[in-house]
């Protein structure tokens, strides 16, 4: 019986025509019944089976394969060696920006006062709160020094992208004084991979820009590859989360008055991912 509740949990619901997401015990022990294994079993015993061999069916997390490993390498090489060597770099004057919109934060006007804190018990946060829309922001975040520049945009367009770095990203190479920016981005169609560098390029012959950049893109579905996006995981935990804004005002204000609070004691991302651990990786293939 336990080797039957075992080989249950090791397998999927649709599997025994029931149209379950995910196997809890009390449904493992119900299956056991209903296959005539046993005439009557307990959820608990079920449980307590499960817990003795380390399985846990009702817990899941996503995966992925990197489908083209060739493909992958050749992107992710050339960012994994701008982490590794961004402090040297910006000393020689190349300034290493990862880039990228964390969108759709929501305001939400809270109907009564968050009750902080105290003795005994937490933070009480009414569940009941008014919509006041969504914001887009587009940010940036300096891998030699962890430095985040940001923009808050209305709508997540290639134009908004445009504005973000004509308005904040390059206009801080020139303060900078570096004569090359290494820009790291992904393939989402904000940043309009085909046209991107053209209007780059033209830009820079316009405007007589004292620095050349050049874009680097990420590999596909490999945002975990953008250190951007562990500050994104920063500011939802510690200024997003719980959500309480009266307006977008108000939350554009916040969110510009947190990178400001950041940047006093920012530093770089301590980075571990190399290349040779990624070549390890994709050895498997």
């Amino acid at each position: 019986m336990r080797a039957e509740a075992t080989a249950l949990a090791c397998g999927r619901p649709r599997q025994k025509g029931l149209l379950l997401a995910r196997w809890s015990a009390g449904e493992i022990a119900r299956c056991l019944v209903a296959l005539g294994i046993v005439a009557r079993i307990s959820a608990n015993t079920v449980g307590r089976w499960l817990a003795q061999e380390k399985i846990r069916p009702w817990r899941f997390h996503s995966w992925q394969h990197i489908l083209d490993p060739k493909a992958f390498l050749e992107r992710a090489r050339p960012i994994l060696r701008l982490y590794e060597r961004a402090q040297a770099l910006l000393r020689e004057g190349v300034w290493v920006v990862c880039t990228d919109e964390k969108t759709s934060i929501q305001a939400r006007k809270r109907e009564q006062l968050t009750v902080p804190a105290g003795p005994g018990y937490r933070v009480h946060l009414t569940p009941r709160y008014e919509r006041k829309g969504a914001l887009q922001l587009f940010a940036g975040l300096s891998v030699a020094d962890g430095q985040v520049y940001g923009m808050c945009r209305n709508r997540k367009r290639f134009v908004d992208y445009q504005a973000f770095l004509l308005e904040v990203i390059l206009p801080e190479a020139v303060r900078r004084g570096v004569h090359t920016v290494a820009l790291i981005l992904d393939n989402g169609p904000t940043h309009a991979p085909k046209s991107l560098a053209p209007w780059l390029a033209q830009q820079a012959q316009s405007r007589g820009w004292p620095f050349q950049v050049q874009v680097y893109w990420l590999p596909k579905n490999a945002s975990w590859l953008d250190q951007i996006e562990i500050w994104f995981s920063i500011l939802q935990r510690k200024l997003l989360k719980p959500n309480d804004f009266e307006s977008l005002r108000v939350l554009a204000r916040d969110i510009g008055s947190f990178v400001r609070y950041y940047n006093r004691t920012a530093k770089p991302i301590h980075w571990t991912y190399t290349i040779e651990k990624l070549e390890q990786k994709l050895g498997a293939y």
